[in-house]
């Protein structure tokens, strides 16, 4: 081969690698933000009792979701669900300590969908299940095939443990626990996981990425520095109102999510309880906070899709009930926050009724990516073109309590209809134009027959049965 010839062979090389490199830096990156435990309780969402200012100022950004739903209110199923685009039922993940592979071994992940199309993928803190506190440090679930690089901050909350205040000894995971730290943010899980995460921008800046970092606040234990408890004074908590007669007309099955330990929960307690997940929520809005100022100042902006979400809803006293489980609103509905850069479409509201299924979809559709055929989700870019756009996609939802008691809902944009075993164990209906509470069940009202009929079809429809 002649030197005028190799030079040409040079040059060619060269010119594929020089655009393959620009397409590369044109792909829009990723920025996945996924809180633990969260429900509704941001000032974006109208409430008016928590601080949560860099979530409210991400909203103006893009589209708030406010009718957005898990399709399993339990940490391990829905993460497995959104990070792969299917049902539980599908995935056959309805337990916390089951690995996705041991189910569905060649199913693609979203991280690893990323991967495939040339993204540096990486994951800091939770994004699938992680026992919290106990496997805070720890490795993840599927961090082979679905992450290129993984970050596990431990941090001061998980070294002082011992300190923590629990309704239940030595248990602070799975029960109502809380601790008003000392120190600094940065001192703890989630304050070291938003510097990682800062370094991991400044590093991957010139490549596309798919960032997913997952906090661990506001999950109990409820921990946060001081400063952030001072923000709430005991005698400024409100607590909700649950009437004597609330389980009146309600299956009993809907109630099974309560623990026995709550029982010993006094106002007093109540109050306490409250302030600390407040707490713990306004720190986990400034780690937000942390991580989008760093993008901004990056000038990354404008070339990254940012999504702020959370793996299910939370009880804080509603029904009489705390934590997760039960398919009641508080607990099946999700902060969901997206913004698509460049768009025209900001500091508006959807009132469109989504699932956590569609994320997928949606990432890979905004990006341009091809993605497996058998997701379940649908992808919301026309709502972030047209928040108000015609939809008609009701959200699934579903969880097992006692002893395989299946419960399945489904809430449109007006209704929630749910069954407990296929009606056996009953049936509630709540109208939300009129009830947005859930206080009043009107599924034995002949005069909403018609919808419990027509929502229980569509219900059987959507899940194929």
């Amino acid at each position: 081969m002649n030197q005028k010839y190799k030079y040409f062979i040079f040059i060619i090389i060269l010119s594929f690698v020089s655009v393959q490199s620009q397409s590369d830096y044109q792909k829009l990156n990723v920025l996945f933000i996924v809180s633990d435990d969260l429900n509704c309780d941001i000032g974006a969402y109208g409430n008016t009792q928590v601080i949560t200012p860099n979530i409210d100022k991400l909203a103006q950004r893009g589209v708030l979701f406010g009718n957005a739903h898990n399709q399993y209110p339990l940490c391990g199923p829905s993460r497995v669900s959104f990070m792969t685009g299917l049902y539980p039922d599908q995935t056959k993940i309805k337990k916390l300590r089951l690995y996705l592979r041991q189910a569905i071994p060649k199913v693609t992940t979203m991280g690893q969908q990323f991967k495939k199309e040339n993204y540096h993928s990486v994951r800091v803190g939770k994004i699938f299940h992680y026992h919290n506190p106990r496997d805070i440090g720890t490795a993840g679930h599927d961090d082979n095939y679905t992450w290129d690089q993984t970050v596990n901050p431990y941090g001061r909350d998980k070294i002082e443990e011992y300190k923590i205040k629990t309704l239940k000894k030595q248990s602070y995971g799975g029960t109502l626990s809380w601790l008003a730290a000392d120190g600094t943010d940065e001192e703890q899980t989630d304050g070291i996981g938003a510097t990682e995460s800062i370094k991991l921008m400044n590093q991957m800046k010139d490549k596309p990425f798919f960032l997913a970092v997952g906090l661990y606040r506001p999950h109990t234990p409820y921990v946060a520095p001081k400063k952030y408890f001072e923000l709430y004074p005991l005698d400024k908590i409100t607590l909700p109102v649950v009437a004597a007669g609330h389980k009146k007309g309600v299956p009993d099955a809907a109630f099974l999510s309560f623990k026995k330990e709550e029982e010993q929960l006094t106002d007093e307690l109540r109050k306490k309880a409250t302030q600390a997940y407040l707490a713990s929520i306004s720190f986990m809005d400034a780690q937000v906070g942390r991580i989008i100022n760093e993008l901004d100042r990056l000038k990354l902006a404008d070339d990254t899709i940012i999504v702020f979400t959370s793996d299910h809803g939370y009880h804080m006293g509603e029904h009489g009930l705390w934590q997760k489980r039960s398919i009641f609103e508080e607990s099946a509905r999700v902060p969901l926050i997206m913004v698509a850069p460049k768009s025209k479409t900001t500091n508006v509201s959807s009132p469109r009724t989504v699932e956590m299924l569609d994320i997928y979809p949606t990432l890979a559709d905004l990006c341009e990516l091809k993605y497996p055929d058998y997701l379940d989700g649908k992808s919301l870019k026309p709502l972030l073109e047209d928040p108000k756009a015609l939809w008609n996609r009701p959200a699934i939802t579903q969880t097992v309590l006692g002893k395989n008691i299946n419960g399945y809902t489904i809430r449109s944009e007006r209704y929630r209809y749910t069954e407990w075993n296929q009606g056996k164990e009953g049936v509630q209906l709540y109208d939300h134009d009129a009830d947005p509470k859930e206080l009043k069940n009107l599924a034995n009202d002949p005069a909403h027959r018609g919808t419990v009929a027509e929502l229980s079809i569509l219900m059987k429809q959507r899940l194929g049965k």
